[in-house]
């Protein structure tokens, strides 16, 4: 899937905005856009990262007053001659500059190929085209955060260096083979297992942050349980700060789950308010119950809503009772947050330890909730600088390397040949490198997979 040379163009900016950016890369970029912009000296002539005021023509018609860009190979963001024109932001002036670039020699440019090329030039490696989608995508400080760190090259360093220490290992074991008459180990096999368990460890731990990577990237997702009446739907109201679900004191009110986000600190949260949960002949109630269950096998997080009331009817006041058992199956990857919901109506009561007390049809203890949501997503490791995974394809390819460095750990300890063994290692590498694209031979398959999600203009 090499990238042709014909000179691209495509808007880089939405449209509705007070200027717009139309974006033209290729060889012939400076002559394709001197044919329709008449400036003080033809954009050919003029140096790299310089702007120059002119217009656009058409015969002797002016489409519009503009400001060009020029980037002169290999210092621009495909590597090749590019040049930007920002215009006014109408759409017909956008659509009439485009019609004259068509005419001029230019073609119009498919979604994620300017990204392609850079790619290709050496610009970027996969990982980080990747990232550029991901930037442009991100709808809350963390997610900006994870693509921002994937798109600078730190989970593409991370990557390379273990693919240069299982190469190094590698190539020690095909030494060997040269001197396989005098029976030389240059790589001990008690230090091999110990390098190669450590890099398994390393794939794993990359493996594993996937779940909180893809959350971030998606939306933390958070189901908000209990029984009838408990008081959700008014504290998903009270978090959303509108009146989303509707509230009655009719039990049994949601029958069905209601799905909105909101953004907590930089990070989003996917909050479902569902139905109650208690036995009912009602076939409908019983949908919304089982549609509840499915909602609670899918969260990371789980707010479980118990009514003061009841609660406060089996307790003492001025003393601590252990918390009902849930009627639930709770995911091992989930954590579950209970909260005691009108605490105004007993302020006296002392709650169980990890009980939040709140009152969500006033707000109080929101803040406490809001607290202890962020602390149950446990993105310090983000806030940190650890490398998070939150691409899909990558979680995949890490599963199939770690698969194979499982295989080459058996063959080294069933006594596999060097060669043989060697090969295995080679195998681990390949895999890795399918990531950033780096050592490996990519299909057009996934190549095109990948770049047909871009937008147009990037």
């Amino acid at each position: 899937m090499q990238p042709d040379h014909d000179t691209i163009f495509a808007p880089a900016t939405a449209t509705g905005g007070a200027i717009a950016v139309i974006r033209i890369s290729g060889d012939e970029a400076f002559t394709v856009c001197d044919r329709i912009f008449c400036g003080r000296t033809p954009l050919a002539e003029t140096e790299s990262h310089t702007v120059h005021y002119g217009l656009i023509v058409d015969g002797e018609r002016t489409v519009d007053d503009v400001l060009t860009t020029v980037f002169r190979a290999p210092h621009s963001y495909t590597g090749e001659n590019s040049v930007e024109i920002s215009c006014h932001g109408s759409a017909y002036i956008v659509s009439e500059i485009l019609r004259l670039l068509l005419a001029a020699g230019g073609r119009m440019a498919a979604p994620g190929e300017f990204t392609l090329r850079a790619y290709f030039a050496g610009k970027l490696d996969l990982s980080q085209a990747e990232a550029v989608a991901d930037l442009i995508a991100s709808s809350s400080r963390a997610a900006h955060a994870l693509a921002s760190n994937q798109m600078r090259g730190g989970y593409s360093a991370a990557l390379d260096t273990l693919r240069d220490r299982l190469l190094h290992l590698a190539s020690l074991l095909e030494l060997e083979l040269d001197f396989s008459e005098e029976d030389v180990e240059f790589a001990d096999r008690g230090e091999l297992q110990q390098t190669m368990e450590h890099i398994d460890l390393e794939i794993e731990r990359l493996r594993n942050s996937f779940a909180l990577g893809n959350a971030l990237k998606e939306g933390i997702p958070v189901t908000i349980v209990g029984a009838p009446n408990a008081g959700k739907s008014t504290l998903l109201n009270r978090l959303l700060d509108e009146e989303r679900a509707i509230v009655s004191e009719i039990a049994g009110t949601t029958r069905d789950v209601i799905e909105e986000t909101v953004n907590i600190e930089g990070i989003r949260f996917r909050f479902v308010d569902t139905a109650g949960i208690r036995s009912t002949d009602d076939r409908l109630e019983r949908l919304g119950i089982e549609r509840t269950l499915q909602r609670i096998a899918q969260a990371r997080i789980i707010i479980r809503v118990l009514d003061i009331e009841a609660f406060a009817a089996k307790t003492s006041l001025r003393s601590e009772h252990p918390v009902p058992a849930p009627d639930f199956e709770i995911p091992q990857s989930a954590t579950l947050l209970t909260v005691a919901n009108k605490i105004d109506l007993y302020p006296e009561l002392v709650l169980p330890q990890g009980v939040i007390g709140l009152s969500a049809q006033n707000g109080q203890g929101l803040d406490t909730l809001r607290r202890a949501l962020l602390q149950a997503v446990g993105s310090n490791a983000l806030e940190q600088g650890d490398i998070v995974v939150s691409n899909g394809r990558h979680f995949e390819v890490l599963t199939i390397a770690h698969e194979a460095l499982g295989q080459a750990l058996h063959g080294l300890c069933s006594g596999l040949p060097a060669d043989l063994l060697s090969e295995e290692i080679r195998q681990v590498i390949r895999h890795i490198g399918e990531i950033t694209g780096r050592g490996v031979i990519l299909s057009d398959e996934i190549l095109q997979n990948i770049f047909s999600k871009f937008c147009i203009g990037k």
